[in-house]
């Protein structure tokens, strides 16, 4: 599906009774140029998303459910912008495939919608080659349901990639008397540790260190209304990009 002319998108929300759903729901309302069309939430019929003749839809559902909407929606031409975590390399590659059977629907997938969260992870690639040592400490409210987080996620491949391409080893780590869990989690060989408390809401900082100083790059989203800048840019940048768009830093 797409729009004509001037008139607003439309835009179905996935969701929609959840922390972010809300909020999407409230900025497509507010904005100029977009039009809510669905608000759906876990129970809902996604055939009201056909009915009420939605171009884009935005997914912030939970990773059980995010596959079975994703290719609900491509099969049927419309296009779907996801911020719903626990995307791996083998659920990117299943949607690619879907995709290459509907070659004029877009799918935009974000790990973080915060501009600044965008930027974090440009830096931290750009850093990583200069320095020996690199930790990533994630820290989310306690609803979240995974851990790491997917931008922790993305930001560890990014690191690992930027290493590769500058010819690093593995990083010093002498560590041999140490309870489970104690260094995290390793993600392609980076450390990743996930803080989950009352109060947080998404915030995320990577230490760097080599002989002699230390780096430390960090991003602090204190509202969910952070995230909707990024939101609206995916919206109305989907519908002109087909194929499968991996990260918000491709849109801008």
């Amino acid at each position: 599906m797409t729009t004509q002319g001037t008139d607003p998108i439309r835009v179905a929300v996935l969701g929609a009774r959840g922390r972010m759903g809300g909020e999407v729901c409230r900025t497509v309302e507010a904005t100029a140029g977009l039009d809510l069309a669905a608000a759906l939430d876990q129970g809902d019929d996604l055939a009201g998303i056909v009915d009420a003749g939605a171009a884009v839809v935005v997914d912030f559902t939970h990773p059980g459910a995010v596959m079975d909407n994703l290719e609900w929606c491509i099969a049927r031409g419309v296009h779907v912008v996801v911020g719903t975590s626990g995307f791996t390399e083998q659920r990117t590659d299943t949607v690619r495939a879907w995709l290459a059977d509907r070659p004029g629907v877009g799918v935009v997938i974000a790990p973080n919608f915060a501009i600044g969260a965008v930027l974090m992870m440009e830096f931290a690639g750009r850093a990583a080659k200069y320095f020996e040592s690199i930790e990533i400490i994630e820290q989310h409210h306690p609803q979240k349901l995974d851990a790491p987080s997917g931008t922790a996620l993305r930001t560890a491949e990014i690191i690992a990639a930027a290493r590769k391409e500058a010819g690093q080893g593995d990083m010093p780590d002498a560590t041999r008397d140490l309870m489970d869990g104690a260094r995290g989690a390793t993600v392609e060989g980076v450390h990743v540790h996930s803080v989950r408390a009352r109060g947080l809401v998404a915030h995320q900082e990577i230490i760097f260190g080599t002989q002699g100083e230390t780096l430390t790059i960090r991003h602090d989203s204190f509202d969910r209304s952070s995230f909707m800048p990024g939101v609206v840019l995916a919206i109305r940048s989907v519908i002109s990009r087909p194929g499968l768009t991996v990260g918000l830093d491709a849109l801008l």
